[in-house]
C-alpha cells in the first residue's frame, strides 16, 4: 500500500477519490502549528506527504518520495533544505489562480472609479458626484510582469472586460503544460496578450500601462527589481497591484512614488511585514488600497476543492508513474 498523508485542507470528496484509488492508503492529520512532528506512528511507510510546511521529522521519514505543497511560494523552506533531497517537491501553481485573477480585477476596478473614496463619502454621508467616480477598465492596459497561472487568468478576464493585455517575460510567452490549473480558466496556449515584451524591453513595457500587476515568483532575480526607475517609466496616471510579493517592489520607492505622484495609486496584497506596522506610511494614503495577503488564501471555501483535484492527480500520477505537476525544478530551488 502506498500511504498518503494529509496534512491540509483537503475536500471530503476528493479524499473518497484518493481512497478509491488501487493501492492507497490515506491517512489525515492536524498540524499544530508551523512547528510540528508527524506522529511516530506515520512516519516509517509515508511515500506522499501533503502539507504546508514540511513537519520537522520529515527527514525520518524515509520512504518519502513525493510532498506536495499547499503553497505556490517555496522560498521560505530552503532552510529545510527539500531541495538537497531525493524527494520530489510540488508546489500548488494554479490552485489560487482564480482567486487572484479576481482580486485584480476587482482592484483595477476600484482604483479606476476610486471607491475608497465614495466609501469615505458614504460614513461622512457627503453626496458627492464627480466625473472620477465613473471611469471604466475598458478600452485600458494592464501589464502582467510575469505570465504563469495569475498573469494568465488575470489576462482572460481583463480581455473580458474589453481590455489590452501586455505581458513581460523573460524570455517570451510559451504554452503551458505539466502545470495545474483549474477547468475553464488561464491561457495555457499562451495566446491572449496583445503585446508580449521580453528582457531590454521593461521601460518600453511600463511606459504604455494603466495597471502593472506583478505575476512572478519572488527570487533572487526579482527581489527588489521594481525601483524608482521602473516606477517613473510607469506613466503619472498608472496604479501598481502587488499579489505577487512585497519585496519584489522596494519600498521606500514605492512610498515616495505613491506620496509624490509619479503614479496614480496601489493595490497591496503583499507586504514587508507581516502584519504591516500600524505606523507604516502606507496606512494613510488614500490612493492606496491595502488588504492582508488574501488575494489567494487556504482560507477560502473553495481552497479545499481546488487542493484536492491537484492532489488526487498527483497522487494518481505517482501510483501510476507518470510525472507530476507543479514539480520544482533545481534550477527554482536554486533562484528561490
Amino acid at each position: 500500500m502506498k500511504r498518503v498523508v494529509i496534512a491540509a485542507a483537503v475536500d471530503a470528496g476528493c479524499v473518497g477519490r484518493l481512497e478509491a484509488l488501487p493501492e492507497v492508503e490515506v491517512v489525515r492529520v492536524e498540524p499544530k502549528g508551523k512547528e510540528w512532528e508527524l506522529p511516530a506512528e506515520w512516519v516509517r511507510g509515508t511515500e506522499v506527504m501533503v502539507c504546508r510546511q514540511p513537519p520537522a521529522n520529515w527527514e525520518a521519514m524515509t520512504e518519502l518520495r513525493v510532498m506536495q505543497l499547499g503553497s505556490v511560494g517555496y522560498e521560505h523552506l530552503r532552510e529545510v533544505k527539500l531541495w538537497e533531497s531525493e524527494v520530489r517537491v510540488c508546489n500548488a501553481r494554479g490552485v489560487f489562480d482564480t482567486a487572484i485573477g479576481e482580486w485584480c480585477l476587482g482592484m483595477m476596478i476600484n482604483l479606476r472609479r476610486d471607491v475608497r473614496a465614495m466609501m469615505r463619502n458614504q460614513e461622512a454621508a457627503a453626496w458627492e458626484r464627480t466625473g472620477r467616480f465613473a471611469e471604466e477598465i475598458r478600452g485600458r492596459t494592464v501589464g502582467l510582469w510575469g505570465y504563469g497561472g495569475i498573469g494568465r487568468e488575470t489576462a482572460r478576464l481583463a480581455k473580458a472586460f474589453g481590455m489590452t493585455v501586455h505581458a513581460m517575460t523573460r524570455s517570451g510567452v510559451k504554452p503551458r503544460r505539466e502545470t495545474f490549473a483549474w477547468p475553464g480558466s488561464g491561457d495555457a496556449a499562451g495566446t491572449l496578450p496583445d503585446r508580449v515584451f521580453t528582457a531590454g524591453q521593461e521601460r518600453e513595457f511600463l511606459a504604455g500601462l494603466d495597471f502593472l500587476v506583478l505575476a512572478l515568483p519572488h527570487t533572487k532575480r526579482s527581489e527588489g527589481m521594481v525601483g524608482e526607475e521602473e516606477l517613473r517609466a510607469l506613466p503619472r496616471t498608472a496604479c501598481l497591484l502587488n499579489p505577487a510579493r512585497g519585496p519584489i517592489v522596494r519600498e521606500a520607492a514605492l512610498v515616495k512614488a505613491l506620496a509624490e505622484g509619479w503614479i496614480a495609486g496601489a493595490a497591496l496584497d503583499t507586504h514587508y511585514v507581516y502584519p504591516l506596522p500600524a505606523e507604516h506610511p502606507l496606512w494613510g494614503m488614500r490612493n492606496v488600497i491595502l488588504t492582508p495577503h488574501v488575494s489567494g488564501s487556504d482560507l477560502s471555501s473553495d481552497f479545499p476543492a481546488r487542493m484536492g483535484e491537484l492532489v488526487v492527480e498527483n497522487v494518481r500520477r505517482h501510483v501510476a508513474g507518470e510525472g507530476l505537476l507543479n514539480e520544482l525544478t533545481r534550477k527554482e530551488w536554486g533562484e528561490a
